[in-house]
């Protein structure tokens, strides 16, 4: 028995002496207390510590509220208009209140919008203070090519008041050249460069990818939508012959577009022009200024000295676009004139509702309903920047837009992309205007199914079983790759979509079902072919579609110009109620770099449900 005094305890034996001994009850409920207790305790440090968390941003978004906030500009008696890119200029404001915060550099990056910077250089055209603009892109932010057309038709019409126009910069590339070539006089950095070498555009294939992972894509297209080239990456290792053909006429427009400037500008004929890219004869700051593209070689200092001895500037002050147009004050006299408003739909369509920079059928849809009901509202000017998307929400977009109309007159204004389902939104319109790089058209729609069954199982091992109900109960499910009768079901839903697409484009554009067909296929086209076809009234900006909207409504000199936006919700809203600016940061694009375009155009279409009615081009200056 003395020999039990030292049995060592297992758990099992004393959780079966526990049962039979009684003062260990009380130590169980004691256990069982502090449980709860540190249970409750954890809880409540979560909770504070989110609170906490909470509290902590919302401190340091103010603090960036506070720091971002721009007070109105003053404008000196003698200052000069800067476009230096010190701010990107946008085509819609963002629905982002975090859009003008890089995290990347902690830093705030200004943004102005396309209709604020017109708005300027329209004001600054009889503004006394103002003596001239300089063009110097020499700054952080971005814009597309057609604000680049846009900036430059009303810095033309600045020129008509007599004030002057300069331009200077370390390096040009062809399309800051573009805009910088409407000036009086444009200078290089003795040890800059000079880019003249034509246009080229590419796309990158997956095919080669897919197969070597065992990927399968099913593709459902229209026979007929031979140049909706959106999906040829994922079943081609080359371009079709008809992308092929559509990729040269939109870059031989753009170049023409780029050359007819130049050519009108300059006075160099266009002949000459495509001599010197031919010839790469122009590279350097000084064979740009033999072949005349440039007026002389200057540093910095010396374009301010030229201000002085040419214009009488002694110690110029300059102010930006965004500086300048904050400081216009707002027109008391006409605050209750007749509104025109500017709709944006900027962004890829997709479905459902949503508050980021996206068009969301149910949103937008609502926003269109609201400002049909606005009494105040005679005219409304939609400004369409979509590569398209989803089908659905496009329809349910072009039915609002349709019963707008009935009320007051609707004018498209075309960005850089109003195609697929950007057209099939802007086609019933009253008027649509497209700027001459726009890229609009790709009248066509398709779906695609990745089947990544085999994919998974031969690489890594993964395989998939389950039930079904009925013979199709699994179609679509991503692991196994459509049969014929899946394939030809599932086309039914796509010609049905195509078929409502162009029958909508007829209707709209008072155009023959035949006519429609005829330049349908899919085919993206730039808005100065746009135009010759029927599907754009006119080639022109922002301003030129506002024109219009007042001339239809009847409104003479009695109006003002209102920019609709929609609501925000939740943080977004308190964010915005603080006017934080901020920017989010996207680690892909610094990871992928160049290859980061391809990213997001492979992101917004694989995996995806549904007929979509998407252009495959984007095309970007930065």
């Amino acid at each position: 028995m003395e020999e039990n005094k030292n049995m060592e305890v297992t758990p099992q034996m004393e959780a079966s002496q526990e049962a039979k001994a009684q003062p260990r009850r009380p130590q169980a409920k004691k256990q069982g207390m502090n449980f709860g207790t540190t249970f409750l305790a954890t809880l409540l440090a979560v909770v504070a510590g989110s609170v906490v968390t909470f509290v902590f941003w919302i401190v340091v978004f103010s603090g960036l509220s506070t720091a971002f906030q721009t007070a109105p500009t003053t404008i000196p008696e003698s200052a000069i208009l800067k476009i230096d890119l010190k701010e990107s200029i946008v085509d819609a404001p963002s629905k982002n209140p975090m859009a003008s915060f890089d995290f990347n550099t902690l830093q705030p990056t200004a943004q102005v919008t396309l209709f604020n910077a017109l708005k300027a250089i329209d004001a600054a055209k009889n503004d006394d203070r103002i003596k001239g603009i300089y063009i110097n892109l020499n700054g952080g932010g971005s814009v597309s090519i057609n604000l680049l057309e846009e900036l430059r038709t009303s810095i033309e019409d600045f020129k008509q008041s007599g004030k002057w126009v300069v331009a200077y910069n370390d390096v040009y590339s062809q399309w800051s050249y573009y805009l910088s070539s409407v000036a009086d006089k444009v200078y290089i950095q003795p040890e800059g460069s000079f880019e003249w070498v034509g246009i080229a555009a590419n796309s990158i294939f997956f095919k080669g990818l897919f197969d070597k992972l065992g990927v399968k894509v099913d593709i459902l297209r229209p026979t007929v939508c031979k140049y909706k080239s959106a999906v040829e990456p994922f079943f081609l290792t080359k371009m079709s012959d008809a992308n092929r053909q559509q990729m040269q006429e939109m870059v031989d427009n753009m170049w023409a577009v780029l050359t007819d400037a130049v050519a009108s500008s300059r006075g160099i004929e266009k002949a000459e022009l495509n001599r010197l890219a031919d010839e790469l004869a122009v590279m350097l700051p000084a064979e740009a200024v033999e072949h005349k593209l440039i007026d002389g070689e200057k540093y910095a200092d010396e374009v301010e000295d030229f201000f002085q001895s040419e214009y009488g500037i002694d110690e110029p002050k300059y102010v930006t676009l965004g500086e300048y147009a904050s400081g216009l004050k707002p027109n008391i006299d006409n605050v209750t004139a007749p509104k025109v408003a500017i709709l944006y739909a900027n962004g890829d369509i997709v479905d459902g509702s949503g508050s980021d920079d996206k068009i969301y059928g149910y949103t937008f849809a609502n926003s269109v309903r609201e400002v049909a009901e606005d009494d105040d509202i005679k005219a409304v000017v939609m400004r369409v920047n979509s590569p398209g998307g989803s089908a659905l929400a496009s329809d349910i977009i072009w039915r609002e837009v349709e019963l707008l109309k009935a009320k007051k007159p609707v004018i498209v204004s075309m960005g850089s992309y109003a195609a697929s389902g950007g057209y099939y939104i802007s086609a019933p319109a009253d008027a649509i205007v497209a700027d001459r790089l726009t890229l609009t058209g790709s009248i066509g729609v398709f779906g695609m199914l990745p089947s990544y069954g085999k994919a998974l199982e031969n690489k890594v091992g993964i395989t998939f079983d389950g039930v079904t109900t009925n013979k199709y109960s699994d179609l679509g499910n991503g692991m196994d790759p459509l049969n014929d009768a899946e394939y030809k079901a599932m086309m039914r839903g796509v010609d049905r979509v195509y078929g409502r697409f162009t029958s909508l484009v007829a209707e709209g554009r008072n155009l023959t079902i035949e006519k429609v067909l005829d330049i349908a296929e899919g085919r993206v086209w730039s808005g100065v072919q746009a135009q010759q076809i029927g599907l754009v009234d006119s080639c022109g900006g922002l301003n030129a579609a506002l024109a219009i909207a007042v001339d239809k409504a009847e409104l003479g000199d009695n109006f003002q110009i209102v920019e609709y936006t929609e609501p925000l919700e939740g943080i977004m809203a308190i964010l915005q109620g603080m006017n934080v600016k901020v920017r989010q940061a996207i680690s892909a694009r610094s990871e992928l770099g160049e290859l980061y375009n391809e990213y997001q155009q492979i992101e917004s279409m694989i995996g995806k449900k549904g007929v979509y009615a998407r252009c495959p081009y984007i095309f970007r200056f930065n």
